[in-house]
């Protein structure tokens, strides 16, 4: 059996940036499983495994653009502090979820400043080059039950979209 569409794999994966720092893995008890064809992995790692059997070991560098998507400047705002709620301390690297022009939008805190607070609604991983070391660690058809929820949910790559970033929902 392949990797195609309407199949559950699962995976056992290394992520690291161009430096070659682990950004995430997978534990090797419990391997990363997800149904194949519906966007619950980012595009180009997707693209990648399709048509692969079980025990296959891949290396896969994912550009941006096929991942979580360029680095938008436009995605940054400086929001006057009255804006937030004065009972709760804000910290860098806090994370929220707040209305945007396109939206509701996971935003992380990257700057607080005694007027402004700056806010970043990018994915942590946008305008990164990703490298992935992957295994095959299994694969099955999917059960019905499975088929009608992967089709209304999904990353997409874009973590913004179920609000809980990257690992946050087990299919990125």
């Amino acid at each position: 059996m392949t990797v195609a569409t309407n199949k559950m794999v699962k995976i056992h994966y290394t992520l690291r940036g161009d430096d070659g720092a682990v950004i995430d893995a997978s534990e090797r008890d419990a391997p990363l499983e997800y149904l194949h064809g519906y966007g619950n992995i980012i595009p180009g790692l997707e693209r990648a495994l399709e048509g692969k059997g079980v025990g296959e070991v891949l290396h896969v560098t994912v550009a941006p653009q096929d991942a979580y998507g360029e680095y938008d400047e436009k995605l940054r705002a400086e929001v006057p502090r009255e804006q937030f709620d004065t009972g709760v301390p804000i910290a860098v690297g806090q994370q929220f979820q707040a209305e945007t022009a396109t939206g509701m939008a996971v935003v992380t805190v990257t700057d607080v400043g005694d007027e402004l607070i700056t806010v970043d609604a990018n994915h942590e991983l946008a305008g990164k080059t990703l490298h992935f070391d992957v295994e095959i660690a299994d694969i099955r058809d999917a059960t019905a039950e499975e088929l009608p929820q992967a089709r209304e949910s999904g990353c997409r790559g874009n973590c913004s979209s179920c609000g809980v970033g990257c690992s946050g929902c087990g299919t990125d």
